[in-house]
């Protein structure tokens, strides 16, 4: 029997590029074969020896030729235009309509672009399945964007009347690196007004999002509304706005510490998708693209099949003793909290997720969130959502080992007293809860898994208690108590479930 010419799930992909600001930008980004997608970094780091050392990251688009046996689509200097293989990454050179060289040298409206992210999936579609029946079936497509590229993205799959139903339906998932899907602030004028139309800015101010996203003109605009499935949405989020150079520093400064040099962190995700935070700036040799980080949460999202979300379920937080006093005698007592978070898989030296306070990006909630509102409405901290490839496991014997952690740190607030800060016995910077879980699974081939945990302040390196898990078909879950009895303390459980992901539908 012949081997099906696609095979799940390695389907083409397609790279969506970012903003041109100016014309000379349009003609430097035509004038290249990947769009910036190619660039990569070379960065000095420090080795477990002390002696520093050269750190090559080759650029998504190359890995994916190196790694997973992806092919570009040129030849010969010229762009295939016949059979092209499905394991393809082709870029949408939709800039060339403005270019002076290769186009008509004028700015068009992101429709167009979209429209031709339309286009360019059916020729794809053409060009690998060559007619065969099968192909035609299996046929499926990942998008990945970077910036304004996530915004052409979600134009294509949102607005109706920008390309066809049956087009915008063998989009399988979409990744974005550091798009500003609720637009772009600035810390003094707030949204990108709408009236500046110089170089098509105004694509980031809501009131024109709203239009090419067809959405109802609101306050925000960073939902799908029902168009495209959340789960398959991912974004990356870019937590580093110090080291972003362009316009010589005034973009970082004009958006503030909360961002990655352009896009906010608030305002750089979709409604309820995947997510992960990063400590990278927008672009350039440190930018976002340019990570291991973000590459592994890239094909672990597109080829993983496992999807683990942890969230931090809270039972109590205490309050230092003289604080304590305060609210019984009747005291108003307030308190804001920052939840960090990081997890990397083990023998890794790039987290997969990672939101820090003093990067601007940890997980902010107020006492009423987590405890004072209706149950239903309460907002316990979601750590997490991560992708896992079996494939990668280590292997031994007939079964395969995975060792993972998270680092979880619960920092001590500044309470408010009637009004007023109590910072008696307050030092800065101090934490109610800090340490990090090791977790190692074992799966048997065709058996149930083994996992067990360890605390690195109590078992360095090591998981050596094992984990009753909760078993739901194929959906299995399981909880990590986490206690601090001194004051302030914490009393909750890490929840976590894994279930399969990427099963072909």
């Amino acid at each position: 029997m012949n081997k099906p010419l696609i095979q799940h799930p390695y389907y083409p992909i397609i790279f969506v590029r970012g903003f041109a600001s100016s014309a000379e930008e349009i003609e430097k980004t035509t004038a290249t074969p990947y769009m910036g997608f190619n660039e990569g970094s070379t960065m000095m780091r420090q080795k477990w020896t002390g002696d520093i050392e050269k750190h090559i990251f080759e650029s998504p688009l190359i890995r994916f030729m190196k790694d997973l046996k992806y092919h570009d689509i040129y030849e010969d200097g010229m762009t295939l235009e016949g059979s092209i293989s499905p394991r393809s990454v082709i870029i949408h050179r939709y800039y060339e309509a403005s270019s002076k060289v290769f186009g008509e040298g004028e700015k068009f409206p992101l429709e167009r672009y979209a429209q031709g992210l339309n286009d360019l999936i059916e020729k794809v579609k053409k060009q690998v399945c060559q007619g065969d029946a099968q192909a035609l079936q299996d046929f499926k497509i990942y998008l990945v964007a970077h910036s304004m590229g996530g915004l052409i993205c979600r134009a294509f799959l949102q607005n109706d009347a920008i390309g066809n139903p049956d087009t915008k339906i063998l989009v399988d998932k979409v990744f974005t690196y550091a798009t500003p899907h609720n637009g772009i602030d600035l810390q003094v004028v707030g949204n990108v007004p709408s009236f500046i139309s110089y170089n098509n800015i105004n694509n980031f101010s809501r009131p024109r999002m709203a239009e090419y996203l067809a959405l109802d003109q609101n306050d925000r605009v960073d939902t799908l509304n029902g168009k495209f499935p959340t789960e398959k949405f991912f974004c990356l989020v870019g937590t580093n706005s110090s080291d972003y150079t362009v316009a010589n520093g005034l973009s970082s400064f004009a958006t503030g510490p909360f961002g990655d040099g352009l896009v906010m962190i608030k305002n750089a995700t979709v409604r309820k998708s995947p997510r992960a935070f990063v400590h990278r700036t927008h672009s350039g040799p440190h930018g976002i693209i340019n990570s291991e980080s973000g590459y592994q949460n890239l094909v672990r999202f597109f080829f993983g099949d496992i999807k683990v979300d942890g969230v931090l379920n809270m039972k109590d937080l205490t309050l230092p003793t003289k604080v304590e006093k305060k609210r019984l005698e009747g005291k108003d007592i307030k308190a804001s909290y920052h939840f960090e978070v990081t997890t990397q898989v083990r023998g890794a030296r790039w987290h997969l997720h990672r939101r820090l306070t003093n990067e601007y990006s940890a997980i902010f909630r107020t006492y009423e969130d987590l405890f004072e509102k209706p149950e239903n409405e309460r907002r316990p901290p979601h750590l997490f959502s991560t992708y896992l490839s079996k494939s990668s496991w280590a292997k031994v014997g007939s079964k395969r080992n995975l060792g993972f952690s998270i680092e979880i740190c619960v920092l001590v607030p500044e309470y408010e007293v009637d009004g007023f800060l109590f910072l008696d016995e307050h030092y800065e910077g101090g934490y109610i809860f800090r340490d990090k879980i090791n977790i190692e699974v074992t799966a048997p081939d065709n058996k149930p898994w083994t996992i067990r945990y360890g605390f690195e302040s109590k078992t360095p390196g090591k998981a050596t208690k094992k984990l009753n898990l909760n078993q739901d078909g194929e959906n299995i879950t399981f909880s990590i108590p986490i206690q601090q009895k001194n004051r302030p303390g914490i009393d909750a459980t890490l929840d976590i479930r894994a279930q399969p992901w990427n099963k072909r539908s």
